[in-house]
């Protein structure tokens, strides 16, 4: 089943009855979510409430028992593995920042842009003109033009994770899978990156988990409640954060 033709434009991401079990365990019961084209949407809920187990239905990296996840209209993502799906424009960054810590900044970005080959190799290849301007960009959204040439190693927790998403900006995503960015983070760092955040949705689509609330209001986007593997409440956070559900099973009073 593909999403109903109609007039209205189709989501960019088309969650439908998706249902997860693991040995008897159901990870997700039945969600459905749709994220328009050019959306951000912070997804929060309490541990074990699936969000995981839906990024990993959305990357490939986990198949549906079932329902159905569309990109585009009518790609189905659950036909396809975790490169073909990333190849698609769909971009995750984990928790934990994954960097090439002995390589600077700049080189990281250098073999983030080149796409799975040696990193020997990629380094002693030339760029081209518009590879070297798309490093330079990234660099300024991600305000690490100054640290350019440092080590990754040599970076701050809130540095490294910049840089991360940095590096998946330079696969030119339509769609970026964050989760819990600001985990680790100082304050400021916290507020930078909920402006970088913002600015990257102005070119793509963004779906942030998050536990902190400061941070979530700070994005200003339409909120997504899971519990126990299902849509428990969606809309602005003043007005899930006023359900008495989500006060029951996640806020606390």
């Amino acid at each position: 089943m593909t999403p109903e033709t109609s007039l209205t434009p189709k989501p960019l991401l088309y969650v439908s009855g998706v249902t997860v079990h693991f040995d008897g365990f159901r990870a997700l019961n039945a969600l459905s979510l749709f994220l328009e084209e050019g959306e951000m949407r912070a997804i929060i809920g309490p541990n074990g409430a699936g969000k995981t187990t839906m990024m990993d239905v959305i990357t490939g990296k986990t198949r549906p028992g079932s329902g159905d996840v569309f990109f585009r209209g009518d790609t189905d993502l659950t036909k396809l593995d975790e490169a073909a799906i990333a190849q698609l424009g769909i971009g995750r960054k984990f928790q934990k920042p994954t960097v090439f810590e002995s390589h600077t900044v700049y080189d990281n970005l250098v073999l983030a842009i080149a796409g799975p080959r040696s990193p020997w190799r990629v380094l002693s290849t030339r760029l081209s003109p518009r590879q070297r301007e798309r490093i330079e960009e990234i660099l300024v959204t991600i305000k690490m033009m100054q640290h350019r040439d440092r080590l990754a190693g040599d970076l701050s927790h809130g540095q490294k994770q910049w840089l991360e998403i940095g590096m998946l900006l330079a696969q030119e995503p339509a769609l970026l899978l964050v989760d819990e960015p600001v985990a680790g983070m100082t304050d400021a760092e916290t507020e930078e990156t909920a402006i970088l955040l913002r600015e990257i949705n102005k070119t793509r689509s963004v779906v942030v988990v998050e536990h902190d609330m400061t941070f979530v209001r700070a994005l200003g986007v339409k909120v997504t409640v899971l519990h126990e593997g299902s849509v428990l409440a969606e809309g602005p956070l003043d007005t899930v954060s006023a359900d008495d559900r989500v006060i029951e099973v996640y806020l606390g009073r």
